[in-house]
């Protein structure tokens, strides 16, 4: 091939790179400016000084490779909507059986710093060592990524802009006010920080100093870590002396529709319901108010829940995180594993759930938000429908009704 097409076809192929550069410049100059003209302002505002602000984002470029993001004039990629699976799988004893050997260790190892926390906050160990293990398998699992960088990128190419913008500035005042070093701010792709996996706002809010040395380091310190999980808690209305719930029998359960924390009832209003219990009695300290919760309708265990429960969903908001962190909590103590059985339950994905989300909500059902996720509220929702058409209520749709039920 004579050199002249040679180098015709090595231009060719040069140019799709020199214009993705051309491209990538100019989102970078956008970003520049947007850091300049929108963030400073807010961040000054908010108390961060412009060292701080400059040595943060001074130079900063955007992280291009995390997902999620609305690049300006590329059409954000479509994700696979995930098949449903029985919750049972998130469950599964060889998912709790490390926490719970990891878990044991970690109450001897630690467990005069975890009766300080307990004497503080008033939660019990168990359940922080569950979340401790839960969210950064007791320490050992480091994000590396620059938290301020995350933030960054997402509150200016992400989707959920406004949220990521707002954790941004927090994180700002985390190296105003704590004085950590830029490089010792790291987190999860999702700008989670640290043991606990706290965002920003969250460290401001309930990150305390539990070793006593001046700082709050949920990175390095497990006093602070296990001091801070309690902590949060606490603020979220954790009830000392409640247990966050127990499961019953599954024979003995009420009607499904009955579930969710807006239909709570005496522990003796349940029991007049027909409410067994699974493990020999239900805890005294329900008998205030509980809650029905069967997170797979009545193709899973029923639980009656307190509202402890619902404070352990504030730290990650999904039914099944919650009980999660239940059943390790419950089996650090010695208790016995979930004895109803999960029924194989599926056949649609996300995608399928959120329009039928939709077409609830459209004529007025509260369905919670319509994200695909089968929540109480569509739980209920689908079986008030069931109940409506004549069917048993189950409070999860199989895949021919989740078509019709609108």
């Amino acid at each position: 091939m004579p050199f002249w097409c040679r180098l015709f076809l090595l231009t060719l192929l040069a140019l799709p790179t020199a214009a993705r550069a051309q491209d990538r410049a100019a989102l970078d100059r956008s970003f520049h400016q947007w850091v300049e003209q929108t963030v400073w302002p807010d961040a000054r505002k908010a108390g961060v000084s412009r060292s701080t602000f400059a040595a943060a984002l001074g130079s900063l470029t955007p992280d291009y490779g995390l997902p999620d993001l609305a690049l300006p004039g590329k059409k954000p990629g479509v994700p696979k909507q995930a098949e449903f699976r029985s919750p049972g799988n998130y469950l599964a004893e060889s998912k709790l059986a490390p926490l719970i050997s990891g878990g044991q260790q970690m109450l001897a190892t630690w467990s005069q710093t975890l009766d300080a926390v307990e004497r503080r906050y008033g939660v019990p160990r168990e359940i922080v060592v569950a979340i401790w293990g839960r969210e950064s398998a007791f320490g050992r699992v480091r994000p590396s990524s620059s938290t301020v960088r995350i933030l960054a990128t997402q509150a200016f190419f992400g989707s959920r802009k406004a949220l990521f913008y707002r954790e941004l500035i927090a994180a700002l005042l985390v190296l105003e006010g704590d004085h950590i070093a830029l490089s010792d701010l790291k987190s999860s792709w999702a700008g989670a920080m640290g043991q606990p996996q706290f965002l920003p706002s969250k460290f401001l809010d309930f990150a305390v100093d539990g070793d006593g040395d001046g700082k709050r380091d949920i990175w390095n310190s497990v006093p602070d870590s296990l001091s801070s999980i309690a902590n949060f808690l606490k603020g979220h209305g954790w009830k000392s002396g409640v247990a966050w719930g127990a499961e019953i029998m599954e024979a003995s359960a009420p009607a499904c529709t009955l579930e969710g924390p807006d239909q709570g009832a005496p522990l003796s209003a349940w029991a007049e319901r027909g409410a067994r219990p699974a493990n020999g009695r239900l805890p005294a300290s329900l008998k205030d108010e509980a809650f029905l919760l069967m997170p797979a309708g009545t193709a899973g265990p029923a639980f009656l829940v307190s509202q402890n429960f619902y404070v352990l969903k504030s730290y990650n908001n999904s039914d099944l995180y919650a009980l999660f962190i239940g059943q390790i909590a419950d089996r650090l103590r010695g208790g016995s594993p979930i004895k109803g059985g999960w029924a194989p339950v599926g056949g649609f994905d996300r995608g399928d759930v959120q329009a039928m989300q939709l077409r609830l909500q459209k004529r007025g059902v509260n369905v919670g938000n319509p994200d695909g996720l089968v929540g109480f509220r569509t739980r209920v929702a689908v079986g008030n429908w069931q109940a409506a058409n004549g069917l048993q209520p189950t409070c999860l749709p199989d895949a021919e009704q989740i078509g019709r039920i609108r």
